[in-house]
């Protein structure tokens, strides 16, 4: 299903250790892809490399804050002279959903830094010495949340927007030099993190992914860049994009609501 010597020998997730994330490591380390592994929590991190250690791979973990201002050296220096073919931003999540006037900057300083500026510069990291190898892979995990604006993470919602955007242009930059790029966009996905923040899976008629078929998908379609909306979700993805906006919104806002409990 992957190209080993395209995207191998090694491939570098960020949050790597449960859900979504957890769910690529195994299917890479199945083809034979050495892993390392990013994640903030070094239990479920370990736990992770240990399992996909069994399919004959090597893997090595680092337990790290992306928030932290050391976060991108200490990962650079983890996979110091490893040839990377392809990178998986995992990572992005809403650390801080609030009403944006009445909100603390710092809180959504943070998601932008998680989802904005690690991001990038993760990107180019590895990007670069793809581009001159002539082969790689860079897979940028997006959301619903940026087809739409959506109270309580207006931040979270514009960060992946941004991601979007840039995955666009990066695709543009990067198809000519052999390294295929693309934005993986998830819709509700049953993951741990998700369950911790109390979402409500069981709303009728709510699209509910499973994280190995999206993560599956993302790998299946790595080379039909620059996104890549998984699971069905397309429609949404249109539905949100478009006009008459009011509607849009309000219904959106609803569905967040029962979502939510609310």
């Amino acid at each position: 299903m992957i190209d080993t010597t395209k995207y191998g020998p090694w491939a570098v997730i960020a949050g790597g250790s449960e859900g979504v994330g957890a769910a690529f490591a195994d299917e890479l380390a199945q083809a034979g892809i050495n892993l390392v592994l990013v994640a903030r929590k070094a239990g479920p991190l370990e736990e992770t490399a240990e399992a996909v250690r069994q399919h004959g791979v090597e893997v090595r973990t680092l337990a790290q804050d992306l928030l932290t201002d050391d976060a991108v050296a200490n990962i650079a220096a983890v996979t110091e002279g490893l040839e990377v073919g392809l990178l998986i931003f995992n990572a992005g999540a809403n650390t801080y959903g609030h009403e944006f006037v009445t909100g603390d900057m710092d809180g959504f300083r943070g998601v932008i830094t998680l989802n904005v500026d690690r991001q990038l510069e993760l990107a180019q990291l590895y990007g670069k010495p793809m581009a001159d190898r002539g082969r790689g892979g860079i897979i940028l995990l997006g959301s619903l949340s940026g087809y739409l604006g959506s109270e309580q993470q207006s931040i979270y919602s514009a960060s992946k927007a941004f991601s979007r955007i840039f995955t666009e242009g990066l695709w543009l930059e990067m198809k000519d030099r052999g390294v295929d790029v693309l934005q993986l966009v998830l819709g509700v996905t049953r993951t741990p993190a998700m369950e911790r923040a109390g979402l409500n899976f069981d709303v009728p008629g709510m699209r509910v992914s499973d994280p190995l078929t999206v993560a599956r998908e993302g790998l299946e379609h790595i080379t039909d860049g620059p996104v890549w909306v998984a699971d069905g979700n397309q429609k949404g993805a249109e539905l949100q994009s478009g006009f008459p906006r009011d509607k849009i919104v309000a219904g959106h806002a609803a569905a967040l609501r029962k979502l939510m409990g609310r």
